[in-house]
């Protein structure tokens, strides 16, 4: 394996993989997380009914925050130029429940896929945060890539459909 593709140097120290080789290009990823909750609560964030505040609105911005803060959240994670940040929340459907879904592009040497999660993981642990006082066994599971595409590697695509929902 070349060491350019490793997070630890010859010494086996940690280190940043370096990119500068890498050209710089349009890239973009699609990742999701999802949040179960009771009925009843996916009803009144719903309707607008939590004391908080606009569950999901506050959720987007989260989001949006996250990934543009990815590279101090997760060690050796190299800062992305963003040039876009696109979240939706779809209703499971046994509407117990968000999938919140969130496209990253960036032109930069490397890709989005980071953003994209830490973006989808804080959006559902938001609506988590905002909504424990009324249902604290909501589980958040299932962060996942759904794609990613503009780099050296190639389009990737997860296989199965059951695995990444689609909005």
């Amino acid at each position: 394996m070349s060491d350019s593709l490793t997070h630890f140097d010859s010494s086996g120290s940690a280190r940043m993989v370096t990119v500068s080789d890498k050209p710089e290009r349009p890239r973009t990823a699609v990742a999701q997380a999802s949040i179960h909750m009771q009925r009843a609560t996916f009803e009144r964030i719903d309707a607008g009914k939590i004391g908080k505040g606009d569950v999901l609105g506050v959720a987007r911005l989260a989001a949006i925050g996250a990934a543009k803060r990815t590279a101090d959240l997760i060690p050796l994670c190299h800062p992305v130029r963003l040039t876009g940040i696109d979240i939706a929340f779809q209703p499971l459907p046994d509407k117990a429940g968000f999938v919140v879904r969130v496209c990253v592009s960036a032109y930069d040497r490397t890709g989005p896929e980071m953003e994209a999660l830490a973006a989808a993981g804080v959006g559902a642990l938001t609506i988590y945060d905002m909504c424990k006082a009324m249902d604290r066994a909501m589980v958040v599971k299932e962060v996942l890539l759904v794609s990613k595409s503009g780099g050296q590697s190639g389009t990737w695509i997860r296989a199965t459909e059951s695995q990444a929902t689609t909005l």
